[in-house]
């Protein structure tokens, strides 16, 4: 008697409990496909800001104008704090003052990306115990199946025991690229975080010197 061990087959002769285990990991696979390629695009896009803003930095170009990318929030909270000026604070003062807020609003911004990284995260850890846990249902059917009908030929048992093992082996299709997709992402975002923080305190020292130099300058004029 021959058996159909082709995927389909495999899912359709499983029990309600290995099915439910299946498309519960199918479903976990997708959501974390989608975020994958949504962070590919989002945080891509923050590395190249985090970049630009470096490169601005560095150059002493264009400091003080606003981006249109996602360091937006971060220039923004500089130059309104650079213009909130206080003339007896120190420039120090002032300098701390910029950096704080800037710092606060990077982490923001690099917070929002965050966003889904925990559910890779979750899925990266718990899908293989949730496959495993399918596995060990479909080898205890198995071997009742195999009692009922008192026939140990390896014809009898393989379906059986192929349909369990195809349990462990989704819940590892799904767990795989999550691990991997937190890991990098997670690193992702410690790089672009300390280029912004690099960025910060280079763009807070600019800022807070050249009101100080406006606000002497203006002194003198008096």
């Amino acid at each position: 008697m021959s058996h159909d061990l082709s995927i389909i087959a495999l899912v359709q002769q499983a029990d309600v409990i290995v099915q439910s285990v299946l498309a519960l990991l199918v479903l976990a696979s997708i959501g974390c496909w989608g975020i994958v390629i949504d962070k590919l695009f989002t945080i891509g896009r923050l590395r190249r800001a985090a970049a630009e803003l470096r490169r601005r930095v560095d150059t002493d170009h264009e400091i003080d104008v606003i981006p249109a990318d996602p360091a937006r929030p971060i220039v923004e909270a500089g130059l309104a704090q650079w213009r909130a000026f206080d003339a007896e604070e120190s420039r120090s003062e002032c300098r701390d003052r910029i950096e704080r807020a800037m710092r606060r609003a990077a982490g923001e911004v690099v917070r929002r990306r965050e966003l889904g990284l925990p559910f890779l995260a979750t899925i990266g850890s718990a899908a293989p115990f949730v496959g495993l846990f399918g596995t060990v249902w479909g080898i205890m059917n198995s071997f009742t199946s195999i009692a009922s009908s008192q026939d140990t030929s390896l014809a009898v048992v393989a379906p059986g025991i192929a349909e369990a093992l195809f349990a462990t082996a989704v819940g590892l299709v799904a767990a795989i690229p999550a691990v991997m997709a937190y890991n990098k992402f997670s690193t992702d975002l410690r790089r672009i975080n300390q280029t912004f923080i690099t960025a910060i305190g280079q763009m807070a020292e600019h800022l807070s010197g050249t009101r100080r130099t406006a606000a002497a300058r203006r002194e003198a004029a008096e």
